[in-house]
């Protein structure tokens, strides 16, 4: 915490956290000071508290797992993020960010092929974001050629059907999204969240102004030629 003074301190995966040193971090966040180790006097600080968990929290307070009072001194202002299979738009988005993020540091551009990324729809990532980000660095690193295909996923991915589900009759027939259908609804659907501020939108979507205004009027022309 006394490095994070007058700034902020992020605490991951709070919840794992054994309830002797939740106790320390409650007395800390109370009294607004810390020991630190190996000394006899108390710092003082100052520091904005975020945290995370992937835990049910209620419920572990209410098994007696993390104490009621620290929960009630962290949750001021609790945002839930819903897991990835409930956000399956963002995975293309996410796919080329970190593919982009790697090429940059390898030096060595790869490709997802539309089959790999229709697989890694249909997967339910119970790691979330950061099993996505582990599969693609692995993939990328024994990938040898500039394509990734379906075979060169983790088999826990490769081996499932493409992304599918009932149609409106219910009556089990197959309908396959396109990908740039989904990278369409994500781009407008942040713009709309964002109250139409494109500039921000480009930057949370991680692509740059000039992309976002070019898709923006091929959006805009497909609209005129399908009126």
């Amino acid at each position: 915490m006394a490095m994070a003074e007058g700034g902020t301190i992020f605490l991951d995966e709070v919840g794992e956290l054994p309830v002797d040193l939740q106790a320390k971090m409650l007395r800390a966040i109370q009294e607004k000071e810390i020991r630190p180790v190996g000394s006899t006097r108390r710092v003082p600080i100052k520091v904005r508290i975020l945290a995370a968990t992937n835990r049910d929290l209620e419920q572990a307070v209410t098994q007696g797992m993390f104490r009621r009072d620290l929960y009630f001194r962290l949750n001021v202002l609790s945002l839930r993020i819903p897991p990835l299979r409930e956000r399956r738009q963002d995975i293309p988005l996410l796919v080329g960010h970190f593919l982009d993020r790697m090429a940059r540091t390898s030096g060595v551009e790869k490709v997802l092929s539309d089959e790999a990324l229709k697989a890694m729809l249909a997967y339910d990532w119970p790691g979330n974001v950061r099993e996505l980000e582990n599969c693609l660095e692995r993939t990328y690193a024994f990938t040898s050629g500039p394509v990734i295909h379906l075979t060169d996923l983790p088999r826990e991915i490769g081996n499932l059907p493409a992304v599918s589900s009932t149609n409106g009759n219910g009556n089990g027939h197959l309908k396959i999204v396109p990908i740039a259908e989904l990278e369409k609804q994500t781009i407008l659907n942040a713009i709309m969240e964002l109250n139409g501020d494109k500039l921000q939108a480009a930057r949370l979507l991680g692509i740059g102004k000039t992309t976002l205004y070019r898709k923006l009027k091929d959006y805009a022309a497909e609209g005129l030629r399908t009126n």
